[in-house]
C-alpha cells in the first residue's frame, strides 16, 4: 500500500535546519526524559517522511524537539502524525469546559501510587506559552458541573481558611521531611477536599476566595514535583495553578508560579525562555510591597545572566538588593525571600557568567544568613556549594560541604537531595587518592546503603 510523503515533517525539518541524524538524536535526548529508551537514527527519520508514523508515544516527543528548536508550540498534527489523543490538548490552553475536570484528573492521578511513576514520566515542554495575566479570559464556570461537589453544598470562609492553613502545613512538612512525604498528602487533599469545594455552592467572594487559596496549594504541589525532577508534571501543575489564579483573581500567586516556572526553565538550561517567563511575571505583577519585587527582580537577574547580559543581570541584582532592604517585617512576604534568597541568586548569576570563584563566596554568605530552620533549602545549598568547590579543585571545603549536606540528607525524602548524592558519588569515585576523599567516600557508600534499605522496606 503506497504512502504518502510526510510534508509537515519535511516543513519542520527545513525550518529548523536539521538533517535527518540531528532530528533521531533530538528525539532519543528527549525521549530519556520521559522513561522512553529510543535509539533512532537517520533511517528511521527516512521512513517518517515517507509517510510511516512512529508510535503513539513518541509522536509528542518528536513534536516536543521540533518546539525546542524553533522555541514555539509544535503539536503531533503539525508534525503530520495526526490529531493528538483525546484529552489535554498539545501546546495549547485548556478550554473553560475542562479545565477543572483536567485538575482533578491531574490530582487524582497524582495521589495514587501505581500513576505516579508515569506522571512523573511526563514530558516538560520547552515552548510552552503563556499569556499576559489581563489576556486570560475563560472562566470556569461551565467547567463546575464537570466535577462533582460530593457532600458539600455551600463553603463558607472557614472551608477557605482550612485550605490556606492546610498549605501552610505542607509547605512545613515539605521542609521538615522532603517532598517525597509532602507532595502525596497534598495531592490527597486537593482530591479529596479542594475538588468538591471548587465546585461548592457559595458566595462569589467566598468562591473566589477558593479559587484564589487553591491555585496557591497547586502552585506548592507543582514546586513539590518540579524538585522531584517531575518536571512535565510540575509543569501541569503550574498552568493549573496560573488558571485558578487569575480566576480567583490573585495577581501574586499568578506572578509567583510564573516565578517557579522560570525557575524550572532555569534548572534545566532553557536560559531564554526563564529569562521570558521572569520577565511575565514581573510585567503581571500588582502593586506591592518591596519584599515582592526583590523576590521577582532576582529571578530576572538569573534570567538575564543565563542568556550573557551581564549589564542587565547585574542591575536586575542591585534593583532586588535595594528593594529587599526596604522590606521591613514579613508584612509583605512572599515565598520567603530573604537575604539567603538574595545570595543565592547573586552566587547563580555569577555561576552563570562564568565567575566561579565569587560564586562560591556568594553561596556561602548565603548559607551564613539562612535560618536555621531552612532544612530542603539548606540541603540544595549545600549540594550547590560543594560541587562548585570540587568543581574548582577545593577538595578538602567540598569534603566539608558534603558532609553538612550530608546530615540533611539523611533524614529528607527529597529527589533533589538525590541528584545532589548521585554527583557526590561520581565525585568520590574519580578522585580518591586522598584520606580526606576516602572517609567521605566511606561515609557515602554507608549513606547508599541506608537510603537503599529504607527504599526497599
Amino acid at each position: 500500500m503506497a504512502r504518502t510523503p510526510n510534508r509537515e515533517l519535511a516543513d519542520l525539518l527545513a525550518e529548523a535546519r536539521w538533517g535527518n541524524d540531528q532530528l533521531a538524536r533530538a528525539v532519543n535526548r528527549i525521549g530519556r526524559e520521559t522513561g522512553l529508551e529510543l535509539t533512532y537514527d537517520h533511517s528511521a527519520v527516512s521512513h517518517w517522511l515517507k509517510g510511516v508514523r512512529p508510535r503513539a508515544a513518541v509522536r509528542p516527543v518528536i513534536a516536543e524537539a521540533f518546539a525546542r528548536r524553533l522555541a514555539r508550540p509544535v503539536t503531533s498534527q503539525q508534525a503530520g502524525f495526526g490529531a493528538a489523543p483525546a484529552g489535554r490538548a498539545e501546546g495549547g490552553t485548556q478550554s473553560a469546559q475542562s479545565a477543572l475536570a483536567d485538575l482533578s484528573d491531574l490530582v487524582r492521578d497524582d495521589m495514587d501510587p501505581s500513576r505516579r511513576s508515569m506522571l512523573a514520566a511526563g514530558l516538560y515542554s520547552a515552548a510552552m506559552l503563556v499569556p499576559g495575566y489581563t489576556e486570560l479570559a475563560h472562566r470556569l464556570d461551565g467547567a463546575r458541573a464537570e466535577v462533582r461537589a460530593g457532600r458539600t453544598v455551600r463553603i463558607g470562609e472557614s472551608e477557605v481558611e482550612t485550605v490556606r492553613a492546610m498549605t501552610e502545613r505542607i509547605a512545613a512538612i515539605l521542609d521538615e521531611l522532603g517532598g517525597g512525604h509532602a507532595r502525596p498528602m497534598s495531592a490527597a487533599f486537593l482530591a479529596n477536599t479542594v475538588m468538591p469545594w471548587l465546585s461548592a455552592d457559595g458566595t462569589p467572594a467566598v468562591k473566589k476566595s477558593m479559587l484564589a487559596a487553591a491555585s496557591d496549594l497547586v502552585y506548592l504541589t507543582g514546586w513539590m514535583a518540579m524538585y522531584e525532577r517531575a518536571h512535565g508534571l510540575g509543569q501541569q501543575y503550574f498552568g493549573e495553578a496560573l488558571n485558578l489564579a487569575q480566576d480567583g483573581q490573585d495577581h501574586v500567586t499568578y506572578c509567583r508560579t510564573l516565578r517557579g516556572m522560570s525557575l524550572q526553565a532555569a534548572n534545566l538550561g532553557y536560559g531564554p525562555r526563564a529569562l521570558e517567563y521572569a520577565d511575565a511575571a514581573a510585567e503581571c505583577a500588582p502593586a506591592a510591597g518591596p519584599r515582592l519585587t526583590a523576590f521577582l527582580r532576582g529571578q530576572q537577574a538569573h534570567g538575564a545572566a543565563l542568556v550573557h547580559d551581564q549589564r542587565l543581570a547585574f542591575t536586575r541584582l542591585n534593583q532586588t538588593e535595594a528593594a529587599l532592604a526596604k522590606a521591613d517585617g514579613r508584612n509583605d512576604a512572599v515565598g520567603g525571600y530573604d537575604w539567603a534568597a538574595y545570595h543565592f541568586h547573586v552566587s547563580s548569576v555569577l555561576y552563570a557568567l562564568g565567575d566561579l570563584p565569587r560564586s562560591i563566596q556568594a553561596m556561602r554568605q548565603s548559607n551564613r544568613v539562612r535560618p536555621a530552620n531552612e532544612r530542603q533549602g539548606r540541603l540544595h545549598a549545600n549540594g550547590v556549594l560543594a560541587s562548585r568547590q570540587w568543581e574548582l579543585g577545593h577538595v578538602e571545603a567540598a569534603a566539608t560541604t558534603w558532609h553538612e549536606f550530608l546530615n540533611d540528607y539523611t533524614t529528607l525524602s527529597t529527589a533533589r537531595g538525590d541528584e545532589h548524592f548521585d554527583v557526590l558519588r561520581r565525585s568520590v569515585a574519580t578522585q580518591s587518592g586522598s584520606r580526606v576523599v576516602r572517609r567521605l567516600g566511606e561515609r557515602v557508600r554507608e549513606v547508599g546503603r541506608q537510603k537503599t534499605a529504607t527504599a526497599t522496606v
